[in-house]
């Protein structure tokens, strides 16, 4: 079990307490221990108090009773569930095993005071904090085991970015990402605001085709070069994507313009008119494809960046998502290899359509979480462009599909006919530009998406515990059922009717 034992820190006052418990509260998750050692008066309850404050997320006030009498007090409307227990009153192991505590860390964050040695074997993430002193001012030594070890590590490492930055006196707090493994801060330091974006370069994962891990075949993002590389350039061609104010590539920590909080998936929920900014995201796609886009540029640092190319071989481990995932998720079995096969040959046939002689950059996820109304702004930089380090070199049919075939919102047949619409219009004298052709990639292109997207929400909620991504299954089974009418796809859609109808019955 990995261990740091030596991180010593002086609180000089109880807003130094509170403060770093709110700085920990932006990095804590379900099944998770933090525990709080030390005598009456030391800070323990402060410091509780302080972090489940912190994770309310919210400015409102509200009661956090002492857990002394009630042993367990659970709070649900916080960020991430939390229970916030105390062992004082209890005396042996029997007792503590009554509570229950195996079972709540499964789906909550819990935070310990007067600890017993028996939840030792509690879980394997855990945070120790041992405070001494009295008065407002104390001594806290810090261990962490297990995942809270690289927690506190990346903690520390923020606090020396954000000090060499300028912004250790931000005022910080949680940002809702995306599904992914990054993780956002918003922060304000007077006037100014920035997002602090955390990704630290992942491992590749296990090989699963040819020797190769999945995120090398799909051409993922590993780091943060990829986002420093895309951005740089779209903003340099005078794109909506925000500047990078400052970045750490090795340490994977970033300072990022804040566009803030009109994204397009939050103004349509709260029913705002949409019209304009999806004509303006039309414009933007089709003033994408009608430009010449680099497979090799140079990068702040000096270095060469190499665009990879949306090929057939990423296309197709991402379709493969849905035999090894919703397949199972639905069936409770995996499919033959009969089944497969079957399933790779056909999509093998039709990919090759998508495979074009004058490729553009593709953004990959060009949809309502990722775009940002800015009306103050003029042209294409009305729409701003986050989460674009996974781009390729491929079909500009994907990126206006993955728009008028939202994953997370419903956008109805007639609407998605009057903005393809719009953008053939803008396209029509392009040179090169067939309708015919690209209404073929883009029922491709469309079937493709859906397919991997089912893939991934069935992946999500079974590996990842984030059940959310399933009542998207619906409407996403809509769009795949809308694309498999096309005649290119008519053998396809005979695969799904026979091997899985579940992917395309159509649902409200």
């Amino acid at each position: 079990m990995n261990l740091i034992t030596s991180h010593h820190r002086y609180l000089a006052t109880e807003a130094e307490t509170q403060a770093l418990a709110e700085e920990l509260s932006l990095f804590l998750r379900p099944g998770m221990v933090v525990i709080l050692k030390g005598d009456l008066g030391a800070g323990k309850s402060t410091f509780g108090r302080a972090l489940i404050r912190a994770l309310r997320n919210s400015d409102d006030e509200f009661d956090i009773p002492s857990p002394t009498f009630a042993l367990i007090q659970t709070y649900e409307n916080t960020r991430i569930p939390v229970a916030h227990i105390d062992l004082y009153r209890t005396s042996t192991e029997a007792e503590v095993h009554e509570l229950g505590l195996d079972d709540l860390i499964k789906s909550h964050l819990l935070i310990i005071e007067w600890p017993h040695a028996s939840i030792e074997n509690l879980g394997e993430a855990k945070l120790m904090l041992e405070f001494t002193g009295t008065g407002n001012s104390r001594d806290l030594d810090i261990s962490a085991h297990g995942a809270c070890a690289e927690l506190l590590t990346r903690v520390l490492a923020i606090e020396t970015f954000l000090t060499q930055q300028g912004w250790s006196e931000a005022a910080r707090k949680f940002l809702d990402g995306d599904a992914s493994s990054r993780r956002y801060e918003r922060l304000q330091l007077g006037q100014s605001e920035a997002i602090l974006m955390d990704m630290p370069s992942r491992p590749d994962g296990p090989p699963v085709k040819n020797g190769k891990p999945y995120s090398a075949i799909a051409h993922l993002a590993e780091g943060l070069r990829s986002v420093v590389a895309v951005n740089d350039f779209l903003v340099d061609r005078g794109y909506g994507a925000p500047q990078i104010l400052a970045c750490d590539i090795k340490s994977g920590l970033a300072l990022i313009e804040d566009f803030g909080d009109a994204v397009y998936g939050r103004l349509r929920t709260a029913g705002q008119p949409m019209h304009l900014p999806m004509v303006a995201a039309i414009e933007v796609l089709a003033q994408i494809a009608g430009q010449t886009w680099p497979k090799q540029f140079q990068m702040r640092d000096q270095s060469i960046y190499t665009m990879s190319a949306y090929d057939s071989e990423a296309q197709s481990i991402e379709v493969d998502l849905i035999t090894s995932w919703f397949f199972p998720h639905m069936k409770g079995k995996r499919p033959s290899e009969s089944q497969v096969a079957q399933f790779h040959h056909l999509w093998a046939s039709v990919l090759t359509f998508t495979q074009i002689e004058n490729p553009v950059w593709v953004l990959r996820d060009f949809h309502s979480p990722n775009l940002i109304w800015r009306p103050s702004q003029t042209g294409i930089k009305r729409v701003g462009i986050i989460d674009t380090q996974d781009a390729l070199l491929g079909h500009p049919a994907y990126d206006l599909v993955s728009l008028l075939q939202d994953a997370r919102i419903d956008i109805s047949p007639d609407k998605e006919w009057q903005l393809f619409s719009s953008y053939a219009e803008l396209r029509q004298s392009s040179a090169g530009f067939d309708i015919d052709e690209f209404t073929r990639a883009y029922a491709i292109l469309g079937a493709q998406r859906a397919t991997k997207i089912l893939g991934i929400f069935a992946r999500l909620a079974k590996r990842d515990g984030k059940l959310a991504y399933l009542k998207h299954i619906p409407r996403v089974s809509r769009y795949l059922n809308r694309n498999l009418q096309h005649p290119v796809l008519s053998d396809l859609r005979n695969w799904f009717e026979s091997n899985l109808p579940e992917a395309i019955e159509v649902k409200n």
